[in-house]
């Protein structure tokens, strides 16, 4: 009965992500049905939906009639298999606030649990893994672009969002949460403290208070500079390399964003932030 909302950008990992995840809850399955005591679970099986299940094609999120029919076809299938024994799974991009709350509002109608799944990877990542797919399973590049600047982070203090399992999808080392997904969706119990949003430990609360102020610093340097002047951007002894002459506030905000959350859940050190934010910067600058 539980559903399990899928979120990223496209070509991020995500189908290869569900794929993992369906495999772990089958054998949490599998254990809850071999146990004498029948555990919570045992009679669940597991749905998948996708964009390529559901015959929606990438041409689709060219057109905004086109993709609003496409979202409804994706409502109506988790719709359809909410059940009391089944495990939906939609592997979709989600990228719509909006869109996941209507897919909330089905799962709380039907007064089962659900979840959010934020697979993340940054987008020039996204756009080698596109590249080196079949061709015809290929997105074009500038849509993958497009889609990531309309695209809108889950956020786990909304209760749309809530519970929020954030999966970095090129770290060779990461795991699907199965322990934390299970106990929320199957034992209904809340995840343990900030198991759902981060890694870090309380005392790494000033880690994450120096990314957001060092970036939030580098961000407004180049904004302050480029009121004087467009062009490349020094700061002490960093370049930022501004392709186009002058970048927005708005992209710059987006790539400080995605920086933090692919930070976040692990510690470095904190004289590393600015030239790793540099250099990401100008990596995702170059890529636009």
């Amino acid at each position: 009965m539980p559903l399990i909302i899928l979120s990223g950008y496209p070509s991020s990992g995500k189908t290869k992500w569900a794929k993992a995840l369906i495999e772990q809850l089958e054998k949490k399955i599998c254990l809850a049905k071999e146990d004498s005591n029948h555990l919570p679970g045992h009679n669940y099986k597991v749905i998948y939906h996708s964009d390529e299940t559901l015959g929606i094609s990438h041409d689709t999120y060219k057109d905004s009639n086109k993709e609003k029919l496409a979202r409804g076809s994706q409502i109506s299938a988790v719709k359809r298999d909410i059940s009391k024994t089944n495990i939906v799974i939609l592997d979709s991009m989600a990228y719509i606030k909006g869109f996941r709350y209507q897919l909330y509002c089905e799962s709380k109608g039907m007064a089962t649990p659900h979840c959010v799944v934020h697979v993340i990877a940054p987008i020039e990542q996204c756009l080698e893994w596109n590249s080196s797919r079949d061709s015809s399973e290929q997105w074009e590049p500038t849509l993958i672009k497009q889609l990531e600047m309309r695209y809108e982070e889950p956020n786990s203090d909304t209760r749309w969002d809530s519970p929020l399992f954030q999966i970095i999808s090129n770290d060779q080392q990461e795991m699907i949460p199965i322990e934390d997904i299970w106990n929320a969706l199957v034992l209904k119990k809340a995840p343990t403290p900030n198991a759902a949003t981060t890694l870090q430990s309380t005392s790494d609360n000033t880690f994450l208070q120096e990314l957001d102020r060092k970036t939030h610093e580098i961000i407004s340097k180049i904004l302050q500079q480029q009121q004087i002047t467009s062009g490349d951007v020094q700061i002490d002894d960093y370049t930022i390399e501004i392709p186009m002459g002058v970048v927005s506030t708005a992209q710059l905000q987006r790539i400080r964003r995605s920086f933090i959350n692919l930070n976040r859940m692990r510690t470095i050190d904190k004289d590393r932030i600015i030239p790793l934010f540099i250099d990401y910067l100008n990596g995702s600058l170059n890529n636009d």
